[in-house]
């Protein structure tokens, strides 16, 4: 099955994202009241000479929760270490990555809500009191070893900061949400990404893709690299609206971001449940999706669009989802 080309989950094509992160945090487009503040906090913490407290960041994929990671560190004059919540199946994989620690580095754990709890167990500790305690050996000749840490900052980033454990959401001392962004601001960071790679965009091509990129940079600068090769292919390597609009609709993405799969899922509910309520798993199975896929990628933008509601009952397609769609109301039943 294809890639849908908007969706926010991160494909493999977004490896030419690292090529255009920015590096500071005065170039960083978009969540200016977080960047305000975190600008705060990392130069309070550079005039104490002191590690900065640890940091967590939640909102939707795509947003740029990872680039925050590696600017934090870039401020700081800090080398930054990742690692990812399904990928610390045990003990050993923690202390593996906590070990590597220089004094003042930055951890960056994307998806961190994915963590066994055992593992957040043993996180604990080594964020309160930069040290380790972990359990060695089988049983009958298991043995206790503590191992102290450099201070150092944890970075933690979740689409889901409702499945952290109390106690873990506790020992972070920054708490920033992420929001979607405007189309003002991802018309500038279309600009840049223009810039950065050297291709040449029309203002009112790169504000078509910014209306259509669903609130979210990385489809931003996923459908600039698609248009890109239209632009190339097609016409002459510069990128206007007429060449943009053309490739969107090869891509069919429509004016308010949405694609086929999009308009799958609001036509089950629309045909198949009566335009709701219906339950999560029951449309998750009529459509042969995971609910998780269902909660993290489909929904959070035709929630923010007002298309979907979610409600004691279920999820429920408004009004103004059908006139997006052309249907009417008394077609539902046919």
């Amino acid at each position: 099955m294809e890639e849908r080309v908007i969706t926010n989950k991160k494909l493999e094509e977004d490896q030419f994202e690292s090529t255009i992160r920015p590096d500071s945090i005065d170039e960083y487009i978009g969540q200016t009241e977080v960047k305000e503040n975190l600008k705060v906090f990392i130069e309070a913490a550079k005039m104490r000479d002191e590690s900065l407290d640890h940091v967590l960041l939640y909102g939707p994929p795509g947003l740029g929760k990872t680039t925050l990671a590696y600017i934090v560190a870039h401020e700081l004059g800090r080398n930054i270490k990742t690692a990812s919540g399904p990928s610390i199946e045990k003990s050993g994989d923690l202390a593996a990555v906590l070990s590597t620690l220089e004094p003042g580095d930055v951890l960056f754990i994307d998806e961190i809500h994915r963590m066994p709890r055992y593992i957040e167990e043993i996180l604990y500790p080594a964020m309160e009191d930069f040290s380790l305690d972990i359990i060695v050996g089988s049983d009958g000749n298991s043995r206790n070893i503590k191992i102290d840490l450099p201070p150092f900052t944890l970075v933690g980033a979740t689409t889901r900061a409702g499945d952290l454990t109390s106690p873990l959401r506790d020992r972070f001392g920054i708490v920033f949400k992420l929001d979607y962004y405007t189309e003002d601001e991802l018309f500038q960071i279309v600009k840049r990404t223009s810039r950065v790679l050297e291709i040449d965009i029309e203002d009112d091509a790169a504000l078509e893709l910014a209306i259509r990129s669903r609130g979210t940079p990385r489809v931003a600068n996923r459908l600039f690299k698609r248009v890109r090769d239209f632009a190339l292919v097609m016409g002459n390597g510069s990128i206007d609206k007429k060449i943009t609009k053309l490739a969107l609709k090869r891509l069919k993405v429509d004016e308010l971001g949405l694609d086929n799969t999009d308009k799958q899922l609001l036509e089950a509910i629309i045909y198949k449940f009566n335009g709701g309520p219906v339950g999560i798993e029951s449309l998750a199975a009529s459509i042969a999706e995971e609910v998780s896929t269902i909660e993290d990628v489909y929904e959070p933008y035709l929630l923010k669009l007002g298309f979907l509601k979610r409600t004691n009952r279920g999820r429920v397609v408004t009004e103004k989802a059908y006139e997006h769609l052309n249907i009417k109301l008394d077609d539902r039943l046919f």
